[in-house]
This record gives structure tokens, C-alpha cells and sequence, in this order.
């Protein structure tokens, strides 16, 4: 009797994330694991026809901001339109759990501030159903997803938690604080947390501007937490830094790593202040790495950068005086008005002078247009300035010309990490270093500046297959990097590849037509709040557990992704792997 499976996928290109050659075969699965890959003569209970696509496993996406999306929502668009089935967020040190009644409102201020979600949003989604962070997790174990979820400990909710006011404003934490702290930490591992994360950078503030609660935290702090995590034997570390002295930092979060042995990555990307700064860092990594020390760097796919438009938190006229006249009508009646003649001199002529400008970053010289299609690696000939001078206007014309289009909705956009040379170069050689894995995405973050949740697609298109100002990558090895090695990063060794025993998180993509859309706005938050989207054509099916989430791009409404507690093991018959 022929064997009957739950899924077939047949004759697809088969890219299984162990970075060996493509090659052309059925994949089984049976009971959400996968049970063949190779010649299937059994049949399925439902098949997929991939000939002439790519089947991959599916991606693991580990630094997102899912924490108040996962829940009111089970969908974590829009990195799941991008063949993302596992996300990792609480990443920067910012979350909802630990929090007292009373300090409610002083997290949301702080994810409002870092992560650019509105007040009224999270303040009307967030159901508070939960004070300790494992009753946070319980809270989102009854939760069904199109993803599975796994969760992180924010040191600033946990240092307000322990240490109230002071905690908030950033004073030395005591011996005793730092005991509790590190208590909480340990309990939180232990109930299924994925590891600890920490901010310390100027860029995360709260909407009032006071810095994160964690920017300054002592090394014996970072160290007396690290070390519950190694009591535990569970756990990674999640470290975002400004690198203001890159020897200096780094050095200290490497004596954490030889402390406590725990898993450590931190955001690595090209600073436009400090060109080269990344070079220190990935020589300094390699010193790490070569001791044996298990250290790892987040790399985005493609330069940070920020959109600016009508219906987005900024625009290049938010701070003129004649715009603010106008900027909370609704959408329709600030275009008429920006149309007038009459009102559009006056704006134009109360436009800051060029220093002003360029001291922010929507300096013209550093702009681009955001097209239907959209381009991750412009050139200098394509900014605002550059266009302006060829059309023989001024360049906020151009800006306020493009941002009209299509009624109001036209984006420009100014990529400010990871572009000082106006290339991809450096990510290229920082995605392509052995020590490196691919985050930073934000997915569910910066709603109305970023819109990074398709860096996967970005990954698999400009990288393997669009990229002309430089090399690309070779498609297995990316593959790889965002399926094993991001998963075997915070302690997934179940999924990421596609082997019999593994867990059945796959995508059919048809590479040749992957092809991301312009971003764009949609009004589905609580409370009417607005949102950036970006989709995406050319993900045939993605499949969750072996369950179909996704066909063409539309969701199929099943959710099998559920909240992950901890690391995962391989399965047994690979444990030696």
C-alpha cells in the first residue's frame, strides 16, 4: 500500500539550508514534521506542484517587535507575507513584561518613542492581562499565530520593574537590584523566555525624549543578569549599541560572553559618522570567535532607511510653520491644500535654510524617491538634489511633486545606516562574514518611518539575483543564512532545514518572479492607527507546521504557528548533526 502523507510537495528545486547545490525532488510531510525528501511515490492528502520554483525552509526572522502585535492580532504581517515562519522579538531591550499596573503608560512611552507605534494604539490593543513576564507568556500561549512566536526579557521593562523611578531614570542599580533583576531573568529562561536584551544607544528614547532606562547600565548589571542566564543553562543575549568607542564596548561585552558562556549577538551597521567603525567590530568579532567565544553579529540586507511622506510620522515640511497649520486635516484636504498655488508658495518659501536642512535627515543630497518598484541601492544621480538640478527647480519641489502622487501618497526615502559610500558595499561584506546573521528587520516596529519586514525578499532578490553595483551572493549560502544559521542563533535547532524529522516550515517561491511592491499605508491598528505594509508576488505557498498559511500571497486563514517556549532540540536521529 502506497504511504499516504498530509502534504507533497513535488519536483521543486529543493534549497534545504545546508548550503550544498540545489537539486531537484519531492518533499513529504507527514504529522508537521517532514517525512521524505527525495522520490515520494506515496501520495498526499493535498499536493503542490513546485516544478520550475525554489522550495526552501522557512525563514527565521530573530530581531522583530511583534510584542504588542502578538497580542491582539495572529497575524505578524508583514513579515509572514515574506515567507518568515518563526519570529523572535523583545529584541532593544523594550517589551511589555515585567510591568506593574502602575508603570503601563511609562512602557508604552517607550515603545511609542523606540519603536514609533502611537500611544493610542498600544494603549487600546494591549489587553494587561498579565504583570510577571510568564504570565505574559501564558497570556500568549493561548494565542494561535500564522508564525510560531518566541519571546525575549526587555532589560527596561525589567529594570523599571525592579527599580521603579530609578530604574526609569537611570541611576546605578544596587547590588540588591541587581539580584532581583537577575532572580526575575533566571525564572523568565526557565518559563521559556529565548534570552535576555538590552539597549544602549541614544537612538531609543521615549515619545517624551528621555533615553531608554537601560542606555547607561553598568557592566556589573549586564554581567549579574548574564550570569542567572548561565545558572539557568539556558538563553541568548541581545545587545543593540551605539559603539561610540567600539574597542571599549566591545571588549566589555566580550568579558560578559567569557562570564557567563551564554549566546550573544548585537546589531552591527555602517554608521554615515564613523564609515569604517564596522571594520573594527568584525575584526574584533573574528578575535571572539577564533576563542572560542559564541558571539554573532545582526546585519540588515540593505540599508536602514526612513520613509517620508504625507500620511507618515515625518515629512520634509513637518517642521514648517505653514505645514503645521495644516498637518492634522485628513489626507484628502492637505493635498487640495498643498495644491494651491497660493498656500504652496508660502510653504516653499518658509522651507528652512540649507544648513538647516542638512542637519536633518531628510538633507537632499541623501533623498530618494520611493517608485512603485522600489530601489534598495540607488545611485547619487537619483536624489532629490541630482533630479532637481537636471530639471532646473528647486529640490523641494521635486520632494512636494512626488510626495502628491498618487493623492498624497507618494514616499521619498532616506537610507541612513549601512550607506555612507551611497552603495551596498558594506553589506555586502558584513552579510557575507562568517560571523554575521541576517536581522534587524523591526518587523512590527517603526510603523510610520520603516518598513524592513521584507528584508528576507530583499535577501533572495537584489542579493542573489538584481544586485549590478557589485557582487552578489550565491543563493544556497542565503538560503542558509536565514533559515539554519539565524534559527541555530537563539537555539532552534528543530527547524531550518529541509531534512526528514525537521519541523515542516518550507516556502515555494518562484524566485525567477519574486518581486517586492512599494510600501504602502493601511489604517488596521487598534484604534484606527495607521500602519507601513510591503507585499510581495512570487511566494507560491509558505507552510507552518505543514499547514498552508499563505498561497500567492493571500493568507489562507490557518494558524498553526503557536509561542515557542526556549530553545528547541534537533530531532533525535540529527542530534549529532
Amino acid at each position: 500500500m502506497r504511504q499516504s502523507y498530509d502534504l507533497v510537495i513535488r519536483n521543486g528545486q529543493v534549497i534545504d539550508g545546508t548550503r550544498r547545490e540545489g537539486f531537484i525532488a519531492d518533499i513529504a510531510i507527514k504529522d508537521g514534521k517532514i517525512a521524505a525528501v527525495g522520490e515520494v511515490p506515496g501520495v498526499g492528502h493535498e499536493e503542490i506542484d513546485a516544478a520550475g520554483m525554489i522550495v526552501t525552509p522557512g525563514f527565521v526572522d530573530v530581531h522583530t517587535h511583534y510584542d504588542g502585535q502578538a497580542t491582539w492580532d495572529g497575524r505578524m504581517q508583514p513579515s509572514s507575507w515574506h515567507g518568515v515562519t518563526t519570529v523572535i522579538m523583545g529584541n532593544c531591550g523594550v517589551g511589555f513584561a515585567p510591568c506593574k499596573p502602575a508603570d503601563h503608560d511609562r512602557l508604552v512611552r517607550l515603545m511609542e518613542g523606540v519603536e514609533d507605534i502611537p500611544f493610542p494604539v498600544l494603549t487600546e490593543g494591549l489587553p494587561w492581562t498579565w504583570e510577571s513576564y510568564e504570565s505574559y507568556l501564558d497570556a500568549l500561549a493561548e494565542r494561535q499565530f500564522d508564525v510560531d512566536i518566541g519571546s525575549q526579557l526587555p532589560h527596561a521593562a525589567l529594570r523599571v520593574f525592579v527599580m521603579g523611578e530609578r530604574g526609569a531614570n537611570r541611576e546605578p542599580a544596587t547590588a540588591a537590584d541587581i539580584r532581583a533583576m537577575a532572580s526575575i531573568a533566571r525564572t523568565a529562561v526557565e518559563a521559556g523566555a529565548f534570552g535576555f536584551t538590552t539597549s544602549r544607544t541614544l537612538n531609543h528614547r521615549t515619545s517624551d525624549g528621555a533615553p531608554t532606562p537601560t542606555l547607561t547600565a553598568g557592566e556589573d548589571e549586564l554581567t549579574g543578569i548574564a550570569m542567572a542566564l548561565a545558572q539557568a543553562g539556558k538563553g541568548v543575549l541581545q545587545v543593540v549599541s551605539d559603539f561610540t568607542d567600539p574597542v571599549l564596548e566591545f571588549a566589555m561585552l566580550r568579558r560578559i560572553v567569557e562570564r557567563c558562556g551564554r549566546p550573544m549577538g548585537f546589531t552591527l551597521a555602517q554608521s554615515p559618522i564613523d564609515p569604517d567603525g564596522y571594520k573594527t567590530l568584525l575584526s574584533a568579532l573574528e578575535d571572539a570567535a577564533a576563542a572560542g567565544l559564541p558571539m554573532k553579529a545582526q546585519v540588515a540586507a540593505r540599508a536602514v532607511g526612513v520613509l517620508l511622506g504625507l500620511e507618515l510620522t515625518l515629512n520634509p515640511f513637518s517642521h514648517v510653520a505653514a505645514y503645521r497649520e495644516i498637518a492634522n486635516l485628513p489626507l484628502e484636504t492637505r493635498v487640495g491644500r498643498l495644491r494651491d498655488p497660493a498656500f504652496r508658495a508660502r510653504l516653499l518659501g518658509e522651507m528652512p535654510d540649507a544648513d538647516s536642512v542638512r542637519r536633518l535627515p531628510t538633507a537632499w543630497g541623501r533623498m530618494h524617491l520611493m517608485d512603485l518598484k522600489p530601489d534598495y541601492e540607488p545611485t547619487m544621480a537619483t536624489t532629490v538634489s541630482a533630479l532637481a538640478a537636471a530639471r532646473g527647480v528647486p529640490p523641494e519641489e521635486v520632494a512636494l511633486d512626488h510626495m502628491l502622487q498618487r493623492g498624497g501618497r507618494g514616499m521619498l526615502y532616506v537610507p541612513f545606516l549601512n550607506y555612507a559610500e551611497g552603495s551596498l558595499d558594506a553589506v555586502h561584506a558584513m552579510i557575507s562574514h562568517p560571523d554575521t546573521v541576517p536581522g534587524l528587520s523591526d518587523g512590527g516596529a517603526h510603523v510610520g518611518m520603516i518598513c524592513d519586514g521584507s528584508f528576507p525578499t530583499t535577501m533572495l532578490t537584489h542579493w542573489t539575483r538584481d544586485r549590478t553595483r557589485g557582487p552578489k551572493l550565491r543563493l544556497e549560502d542565503v538560503i542558509a543564512m536565514q533559515t539554519r544559521d539565524t534559527a541555530r542563533s537563539v537555539g532552534l535547532y528543530d527547524r531550518g532545514l529541509l531534512v526528514p524529522g525537521y519541523r515542516a516550515d518550507l516556502n515555494v517561491i518562484d524566485h525567477a518572479g519574486l518581486t517586492l511592491q512599494a510600501p504602502q499605508v493601511v489604517y488596521d491598528l487598534p484604534a484606527g492607527g495607521r500602519r507601513l505594509i510591503q507585499k510581495v508576488q512570487g511566494y507560491v505557498a509558505t507552510v507552518v507546521a505543514g499547514t498552508v498559511t499563505y498561497r500567492n500571497g493571500e493568507a489562507t486563514g490557518a494558524l498553526p504557528g503557536r509561542l515557542l517556549r526556549g530553545a528547541q532540540a534537533a530531532p533525535l536521529a540529527m542530534a549529532a548533526e
